[in-house]
């Protein structure tokens, strides 16, 4: 018992450490954008991975801007923001938040983001200069956020609070639901209105990173890569597998209701991708469209 106690306590400070993220200062002077950066580490810190359910792209998002591995060599798309809470949905639109980059005159924090152009370009939606979402989820009735207060909206351009202690370092949902997922330093909760409600899911693993790939399906790592999925939206997990290299950020999809589940990780070795619902992991490798 003591063992197990000691283990949950040592996770739940790993969490905390993912609570704490980057600071609130400017990301540093980087290479303009198009510029390839090495394969297994673009930028300085990974908040985010977003990929099409076929794999044909995958985006990352960091420190030091977006960053698209799906070609040759990884390469920044954007500009060097501080891309914190990086989030895609099925449509392709991505979100995020964070601290504007190197010679840019933006508010700090940069409030809500959105791109509809692959993360080329972005255009701020609300809370400029008030919020720095480092967690960020897309439901079926909108987005949750995290910025120090739990915050939901429908749109994007208006936040309302909610009622909750909760201290997410990662929100997962996805677009066909209103169940989300919030990883704490308290271990796993599950709201099922959008973000509204929350509770305790009894029986978790101390997961630190979670992810949808559709309105059931979901994946989740632990602090030491241990690699559990549910088959119920969170509410039961399973061991299936581990990764390795320290995790960053993670990101799931199905390409159809009942094909694998393909998992994409964002490790200190460099992206890691698992065709298997995060059986096995292989270093990622580009596919043609």
């Amino acid at each position: 018992m003591k063992a197990r106690v000691t283990s949950v306590l040592a996770a739940a400070a790993a969490v905390g450490v993912a609570l704490a993220g980057c600071s609130a200062s400017p990301a540093g002077t980087a290479a303009p954008a198009g510029q390839s950066a090495s394969s297994s580490a673009p930028g300085r810190h990974v908040h985010g991975v977003a990929a099409t359910a076929d794999g044909t792209r995958v985006l990352v998002g960091t420190h030091e801007g977006v960053y698209d591995m799906s070609g040759d060599k990884p390469e920044r798309i954007s500009i060097p923001h501080d891309f914190m809470g990086f989030v895609g949905d099925p449509q392709g639109t991505l979100w995020a938040s964070g601290h504007p980059g190197a010679g840019t005159s933006k508010p700090n924090p940069l409030g809500l983001l959105r791109s509809t152009d692959g993360g080329q370009t972005w255009a701020t939606v609300s809370n400029e200069g008030v919020s720095d979402f480092h967690a960020l989820a897309v439901t079926k009735s909108g987005l949750v956020g995290f910025d120090g207060k739990l915050k939901r909206t429908a749109t994007g351009d208006a936040w309302t609070t909610v009622s909750s202690a909760i201290h997410p370092a990662v929100l997962a949902g996805h677009a066909t639901t209103d169940t989300v997922l919030a990883t704490t330093e308290k271990g796993l909760f599950a709201s099922p209105d959008g973000g509204g409600t929350w509770s305790a899911v009894p029986g978790a693993p101390v997961i630190q990173f979670a992810a949808f790939a559709d309105a059931q399906r979901a994946v989740g790592i632990t602090p030491d890569g241990k690699v559990y999925a549910s088959a119920d939206a969170g509410l039961s997990w399973t061991p299936v597998g581990t990764v390795s290299g320290g995790v960053d950020a993670l990101t799931a999809a199905a390409p159809e209701a009942n094909s694998p589940v393909r998992v994409w990780v964002a490790t200190e070795e460099g992206l890691r991708e698992s065709t298997d619902g995060g059986v096995t992991f292989a270093a990622y490798t580009p596919r043609k469209p």
